[in-house]
């Protein structure tokens, strides 16, 4: 049976959690600290993690830098208070892939377990459906399946977002995207208010695979409107 990892120092919240995710079919494990949930999130595999920012030992939004930083693609689903909008904010930055603010209700909670499963489920799909899948434009080399990324016969390493944000732009040239749809399509969920994370991604996006920031030669901009691929 797949498994889910709860990191939640509230027991009580991770006891309600844990009840209704087993009600999807997923074996449940549970942490209650920092460094114990970042210990099982990298010694085991998981379905998805659903991980409290502020918890004792290491908070939520360092235990997801270090997930990312080990390449491992686990979809994860932050749980914040309302007052901490500027940690929703960095959650989503360094690879979460969704957060719910607390108080929450059940039927909000498994919505968006649900989708997160579905985007995570229709990536694999598309891994298992095309093991060579490449994307070649004079300078830049990416490997899908592989997540590898070489700008002029140089490896670039990115993290999972903005690695999601080159294959959307790649893989449709001369497109230009809003970013209230890059938000939808590459986060998955209409984050509204948070097109500076769009802005953040691009700009670190940008700083990687250019070599000139002044003048891009990949990544454009489409003024007063959004972003876009240039056409080869």
């Amino acid at each position: 049976m797949e498994k889910v990892l709860i990191i939640e120092d509230d027991k009580d919240i991770a006891d309600l959690i844990a009840i209704h995710i087993a009600d999807l079919g997923f074996e449940i494990d549970k942490a209650f600290d920092g460094k114990e949930g970042l210990l099982k999130a990298l010694n085991n595999v998981y379905k998805m993690i659903l991980l409290d920012i502020r918890l004792p030992g290491l908070d939520g939004v360092e235990i997801c830098k270090r997930i990312r930083q080990e390449k491992n693609h686990t979809p994860i689903l932050m749980v914040t208070a309302k007052s901490e909008e500027i940690d929703k904010i960095i959650g989503l930055e360094v690879g979460a892939d969704d957060y719910i603010t607390k108080p929450f209700s059940i039927r909000e909670l498994i919505a968006r377990v649900k989708a997160i499963l579905r985007r995570a489920e229709l990536t694999q799909q598309v891994k298992t459906s095309d093991v060579n899948q490449e994307i070649k434009c004079e300078g830049l080399y990416i490997n899908v399946t592989l997540r590898n990324v070489e700008v002029r016969g140089k490896r670039i390493e990115l993290s999972p977002k903005e690695f999601d944000l080159l294959i959307l732009f790649a893989s449709n040239p001369g497109r230009t995207y809003t970013r209230t749809q890059l938000l939808d399509q590459v986060w998955g969920y209409q984050f509204e208010g948070y097109e500076h994370t769009v802005n953040s991604h691009i700009n670190r996006l940008r700083t990687k695979i250019e070599q000139n920031l002044n003048e891009p030669e990949f990544l454009l901009t489409t003024w007063g409107v959004g972003y876009r691929f240039r056409q080869s």
